[in-house]
């Protein structure tokens, strides 16, 4: 089975994956994948100096995220250019670490993809659990998480899909407003649900 698992800014996604990882079932990261395809001599970083300019890159010729991020938030149409290098690079690679670990032989992959349902990729997955939180929640933890204004952290959120859209998406919906154990507790109920435990 394929689980696709995602959820918004400061969801909790990510304590989520490591429970997952926990349960010794393999992860594929999108944000590393997404980190591993624009390494320094990548095809895909050279697209995006050629989009963006030099100015771009960190001194060791990485990419600059921030830079590029502060780019991308103010300008829709530099945030397309990017995502139509980025996002053929990132689903590639992906596809390709999922069906390594099925030839060798895991019977569940998890594929943890914050943007699952804004990229349109429901279809790499059978089935998908959304991790929720309160806009409340939400909004707190990414204000404390990234030292953010409320705006900073406003615009960052309303840059996804609302969760409740989300959630009408999903397979299964983990609650993470809680605490750790509740949030684990939801989960060992899911997987066992989807005899993945």
């Amino acid at each position: 089975m394929i689980i696709g698992l995602t959820g918004s800014i400061a969801s909790g996604k990510s304590t989520v994956a490591n429970m997952l990882k926990e349960y010794g079932l393999p992860i594929v990261d999108a944000d590393l994948v997404a980190r591993l395809v624009v390494e320094p001599g990548t095809p895909t970083l050279q697209k995006i100096v050629a989009v963006f300019g030099e100015d771009i890159l960190t001194e060791d010729g990485a990419m600059n995220r921030q830079k590029v991020g502060s780019i991308i938030f103010h300008d829709e149409e530099k945030r397309k250019a990017l995502n139509a290098i980025i996002h053929p690079a990132i689903r590639q690679e992906m596809l390709r670490q999922r069906d390594e670990y099925l030839e060798n032989g895991e019977k569940t992959v998890v594929m943890d993809i914050p943007l699952l349902f804004e990229s349109k990729l429901q279809h790499f997955v059978e089935k998908i659990l959304v991790v929720s939180v309160t806009e409340q929640t939400q909004l707190k933890r990414l204000m404390e998480r990234n030292q953010l204004s409320e705006e900073e952290a406003k615009a960052r959120i309303s840059s996804q899909l609302p969760l409740i859209v989300k959630e009408q998406g999903a397979d299964a919906v983990i609650f993470n407003n809680g605490t750790i154990e509740e949030t684990k507790e939801q989960l060992e109920i899911i997987l066992k649900k989807w005899n993945v435990i």
